[in-house]
């Protein structure tokens, strides 16, 4: 092969194609454009995370619509959302009540949400928006927060509040509330009790009130339909001409603050020399058998022991043959498969057994027996006397009066 620089071309000697200088730098060129021209459309038109923003949700704010406590968190959607008109955008929402630790967080796709409060302490919020990772090439973006408070209007001092509230849900069928008057309160201060849950269309007050000494100090409810496993809303609020009464607010769940009725015919039985039975009935109302918790006090001699059982029967075993005495009695309470808490009833009447019972009853019967037996004997002694005396007086009497015709004749 021979090369001629300058103007001439290089020829080649087989195959190769002969190309002169100009045209190799162009194809060289060509390339590094070509190179160029990929890395620019690949990398170009990938949007930037670090660039990409959302806004965050408008005319955020809470609302009370006169649930005692039960409020509704509302939004509008971000501005400037053409550019994801194909996204799902999603709300995280967090909420609190102000002295809580602990946000409530939520995610979700609409524009509102509801939820119950402590209505005796403030309430804060935030929210933001979230694109989805399918929206954004793979990784979510998140707006800024928005923040909004929400208080009820104060009104009266602290003190004037009711003390001691107590509610108490009587065998799942009665609800009976109490309380005790604010401290400082004037003699004219009356009270009101307003309750809701969901399922009212309005808030409702008391009709039923326990009055003590002219005032309202507690309130006897009607029947709740369709109350349990709810959140139950109270508002105890006062009225006074001398100064205003600071509200009360309280949220219970119903089937937490049942009181059953205590078991009853109890019956302890000793099978042989170790080993007793006790057994009671189930409480009467309308709670389901597999709802209750037993505890069970038993005693033998001077010893005390307590023990719980979901069922109404229990084996137990004697510390002692020569036990004399054994007695048990026994409470009731909902137990964790139907409510988070309970309050449990009265302690049933006590049933004992008593040992060697066949000599007290022996002695039982004898006694009275000897006493009948004596007094029946002596009754009948002083009979025997009495008629022996009347018969000697007869016969007396028969012997003087032949004695009188004798001697008369």
């Amino acid at each position: 092969m021979s090369l001629i620089f300058g103007n001439t071309k290089a020829r080649n000697s087989g195959n190769f194609e002969v190309l002169n200088l100009g045209e190799m730098a162009f194809i060289h060129l060509d390339v590094r454009c070509l190179y160029t021209l990929i890395i620019c459309t690949t990398f170009g038109s990938m949007p930037s995370n670090a660039e990409l923003k959302v806004n965050p949700p408008q005319d955020f704010e809470i609302v009370d619509p006169g649930y005692l406590g039960y409020l509704s968190l509302q939004w509008q959607p971000p501005l400037f959302l053409d550019n994801f008109k194909e996204c799902t955008i999603e709300y995280e929402l967090k909420y609190r009540n102000i002295d809580s630790k602990h946000w409530k967080t939520i995610i979700t796709k609409n524009l509102h949400y509801k939820d119950g409060f402590d209505l005796n302490k403030g309430i804060e919020a935030k929210i933001h928006t979230l694109l989805p990772a399918q929206c954004t090439n793979g990784s979510e973006v998140r707006s800024s927060w928005s923040e909004t408070t929400y208080w009820t209007s104060p009104r009266g001092n602290l003190e004037t509040k009711i003390q001691d509230m107590d509610c108490v849900y009587y065998n799942w069928q009665y609800l009976l509330c109490s309380w005790k008057s604010g401290m400082g309160v004037h003699f004219d201060t009356n009270y009101q009790l307003f309750y809701w849950y969901e399922g009212l269309n309005h808030a409702i007050q008391c009709t039923d009130y326990i009055n003590v000494n002219g005032k309202n100090m507690g309130c006897r409810f009607p029947y709740l339909e369709s109350s349990d496993y709810k959140d139950f809303y109270i508002c105890v609020n006062g009225s006074s001409e001398s100064h205003p009464i600071r509200p009360s607010y309280f949220i219970f769940q119903l089937q937490n603050i049942v009181k059953p009725l205590p078991p009853d015919y109890l019956s302890l039985t000793v099978k042989n020399s170790e080993e007793i039975n006790l057994k009671w009935s189930m409480p009467k109302g309308p709670i389901p058998a597999k709802c209750f918790i037993y505890e069970i006090e038993f005693t033998e001699d001077d010893t005390t022991w307590v023990t719980t059982t979901v069922e109404n029967e229990i084996q137990i075993t004697r510390t002692s043959n020569e036990s004399q005495k054994l007695c048990f009695l026994v409470r009731s309470k909902v137990n964790m498969y139907c409510s988070d808490d309970g309050i449990w009833s009265e302690w049933s009447d006590e049933q004992c057994w008593k040992g060697d019972i066949w000599k007290e009853t022996l002695v039982f019967f004898l006694i009275p027996f000897a006493f009948v037996s004596l007094f029946v004997l002596v009754i009948t002694c002083l009979l025997l006397y009495k008629q022996r005396a009347l018969l000697k007086m007869i016969f007396h009497t028969k012997k003087e009066v032949f004695s009188h015709q004798e001697t008369f004749c």
